[in-house]
């Protein structure tokens, strides 16, 4: 199993970046997935997730008309596109994987609710 984070860097306070998690080893399609990050010296939080039909939706308080989490099944990747960026959405930016039988499960906000997870990458933005 591996998720394959992408597409962190340096921003400026206003800019976007797109990150990509490109998943192997287990059925993409069977999974919920989920976007967490972990700012320093803090825990990691949830930040968005997205059900296997993709009709699902699920976003921290934080970061809702800002950013937008999308899935590919076809590519077996998940996307979160972050506009609008701000200091405090400085972070390593994780994305995870759990097996769920519903196909409208909704995305659980909890990280050990998670069996799989990424190496993260890091999203900086720039004051």
């Amino acid at each position: 199993v591996q998720l394959q984070a992408s597409g962190g860097g340096l921003a400026q306070t206003g800019g976007s970046l797109r990150l990509s998690c490109a998943a192997s080893g287990f059925t993409f399609s069977m999974h919920v997935m989920g976007w967490f990050r972990q700012a320093p010296g803090k825990g990691r939080e949830f930040v968005a997730g997205i059900s296997r039909s993709d009709t699902v939706t699920r976003y921290t308080d934080s970061v809702k008309g800002r950013f937008t989490v999308s899935r590919d099944n076809d590519k077996n990747t998940v996307y979160l596109q972050m506009n609008s960026l701000k200091p405090e959405d400085t972070a390593v930016y994780y994305c995870a994987a759990v097996y769920a039988s519903l196909y409208f499960y909704s995305p659980p906000t909890r990280e050990e609710d998670y069996d799989y997870w990424g190496q993260g990458t890091q999203v900086t933005v720039s004051s």
